[in-house]
């Protein structure tokens, strides 16, 4: 049995910490949403009342978080991971963060002699209550080799990517991917609708075809077509518009950096901020369907009143 500390206990890092605990580990949690450490501590993981508790005698130390800004100010500071974690203890950072963030968090564990890796994953809550997650490692060798099998009973694949800020540079490039598909989705659905074709018939179709791809399969965005989209549930979020919208950022500012031309990804953000502009940045990202409706309307979606 290993001892895990764990920071941040929402939509991802809940079922994450649950399935450790079903393989029979210790786990002890920390978050500052009061509701997310309840459910947490029904599936079995000990509630840490400080960063400080829950990095303290623990074999690995996972962090689970929306932005770089809480990924920075957990590990910093006389109350963050980097005062309490031991030498032998890894730090695995699982959030989607900037290239600079995870550089901060590999160049601050080396200064002060400890292990660190960058293991962001995809597959989102489904595939974290199913533990099924993709996982990108990326550090120092010995160091990714240990990550895997803290990582195991969380994961469908864990894949090393290379040395330092590898595994979060997959990830940016992947979820930017993700979102340029999403939009052919909903582009493709609409149109098909106003062609005359059934959803149901025309997914059928695209799915043995060239059009078939991970967001038409999962998140195609038609009520009644496929179980796991957030159409079905008035576009409830499975992936929030406005971490998307965050994601598809991270991929853009690497473009600049980079100097990598991203036409497709500044349509996507755009798509985003549309709909933030009209207070939909709670609602799933697949909504933007919306935008490319003649109308503004789509199957699936009740505007709720405010």
């Amino acid at each position: 049995m290993a001892v895990y500390g764990w920071i941040g206990l929402g939509n991802m890092g809940g079922p994450m910490t649950a399935n450790l605990v079903a393989a029979g580990h210790q786990v002890k949690g920390y978050d500052l949403n009061p509701d997310a450490c309840i459910a947490a501590k029904e599936r079995g993981v000990e509630i840490a009342g400080s960063i400080a508790e829950a990095v303290q005698g623990s074999d690995a130390v996972f962090t689970m978080l929306p932005k770089g800004e809480h990924v920075r100010a957990v590990y910093e500071g006389e109350n963050g991971i980097w005062a309490h974690a031991g030498a032998d203890t890894l730090l695995l950072d699982s959030s989607t963060v900037d290239i600079e963030t995870s550089r901060f968090c590999h160049e601050g564990s080396s200064a002060r002699g400890l292990k660190f890796v960058d293991a962001p994953v995809s597959g989102g809550i489904s595939g974290a209550a199913a533990a099924t997650l993709a996982f990108m490692v990326g550090g120092l060798e010995e160091h990714t080799a240990e990550a895997v099998g803290h990582i195991e009973p969380m994961a469908g694949k864990t894949i090393v990517a290379g040395a330092a800020t590898a595994g979060i540079a997959a990830k940016i490039c992947n979820n930017m991917m993700l979102f340029i598909d999403l939009m052919a989705s909903a582009e493709g659905s609409q149109l098909a609708e106003k062609l005359g074709l059934d959803p149901k018939v025309f997914w059928e179709i695209a799915s043995v075809s060239s059009g078939r791809s991970w967001a038409q399969q999962t998140w195609y965005p038609v009520p009644g077509v496929i179980d796991s989209a957030a159409a079905n549930n008035n576009f409830d979020a499975t992936f929030r518009v406005d971490l998307a919208r965050k994601d598809v950022g991270l991929a853009l500012d690497a473009g600049e950096m980079t100097g990598v031309k991203l036409p497709a990804a500044t349509l996507a953000r755009e798509h985003f901020d549309a709909l933030i502009a009209e207070g939909l940045g709670g609602k799933d990202c697949s909504l933007i369907v919306k935008n490319v409706s003649p109308d503004g309307t789509v199957a699936g979606y009740t505007q709720e009143k405010k």
